[in-house]
C-alpha cells in the first residue's frame, strides 16, 4: 500500500504539470488529456516494457486512468490557482522526479535486477513522461539542458536509497529520504542555478 500511494502520487504530480505546459500552449481539451496521460504514464510504460511486465501498468489497473483523468478536471478547474503559485510547473515536476524514481527503483528490485539496473530504471521512469511531454510540446526536453540538474538528482537520490538501506532502519525510511533527496537536490540547484559543467568551449 504505501509503494501504491507513492505511485499514485506521483502519477498525480506529473499529470499536473503536463496539463500546465499543454494549457501554456493553448492546447484543446483532447490535448491537454493526451499531454497530461503520457508526462504520467510514458516513464513507466517504457520501464514496464524494459522488464518485460506486460501489459504495461496502466492498462491492468484502471485507478491510474482514472486518477489522471481526475487530476486534468481538477487542474483545468483551478488552472488560475496553480498559475498563480510561483513555479508551480517545476514544484510538480521536480515532485513528480523524486516519487517516480523510487518507484522505478522498487520495481527493478521486485524482478531481482542489479543496484545500477535499478538505479537505471528509476531514473527512465521519473524522466521518460517529460521528455515526451516536451517533445509533443515542440520543447527541448528538460533533461538534456545543460543549466538543468534532473536526471542527475535521479541517479543521487538512487544512489542515496541503497546506502540508507544499509542503516539499521525501517527501509520505509531509507525509501522516503532517497525521494527528499531527489526533491531537495533539484530545489537547491534551481535555486542558485547549479548545473552541469559546460562541455563547449567558447571561441576557437
Amino acid at each position: 500500500m504505501f509503494y501504491f500511494v507513492i505511485d499514485i502520487l506521483g502519477t498525480i504530480a506529473f499529470a499536473i504539470s503536463g496539463v500546465l505546459v499543454a494549457m501554456d500552449k493553448k492546447l484543446d481539451l483532447f490535448g491537454v488529456f493526451i499531454i497530461a496521460f503520457v508526462t504520467a504514464t510514458g516513464g513507466g510504460t517504457l520501464r514496464d516494457m524494459l522488464i518485460g511486465s506486460t501489459p504495461v501498468l496502466w492498462m491492468q489497473e484502471p485507478i491510474y486512468v482514472f486518477t489522471i483523468s481526475v487530476t486534468v478536471v481538477f487542474s483545468i478547474i483551478f488552472v488560475k490557482q496553480l498559475k498563480y503559485l510561483r513555479r508551480t510547473l517545476l514544484l510538480f515536476d521536480t515532485i513528480g522526479i523524486g516519487l517516480f524514481t523510487m518507484v522505478g527503483i522498487e520495481k527493478g528490485l521486485s524482478v531481482d535486477l542489479l543496484p545500477i539496473i535499478c538505479i537505471a530504471l528509476g531514473t527512465i521512469t521519473a524522466c521518460f513522461g517529460g521528455v515526451i511531454r516536451d517533445m509533443l510540446c515542440n520543447e527541448i526536453p528538460v533533461i538534456f539542458k545543460r543549466k538543468e540538474i534532473y536526471a542527475t538528482a535521479c541517479i543521487l537520490g538512487g544512489l542515496s536509497y541503497f546506502l540508507l538501506i544499509l542503516l539499521p532502519f525501517d527501509g520505509a525510511y531509507a525509501y522516503m529520504g532517497a525521494i527528499l533527496i531527489i526533491i531537495t537536490t533539484r530545489l537547491l540547484a534551481l535555486k542558485f542555478n547549479i548545473s552541469l559543467p559546460n562541455i563547449y568551449r567558447s571561441g576557437k
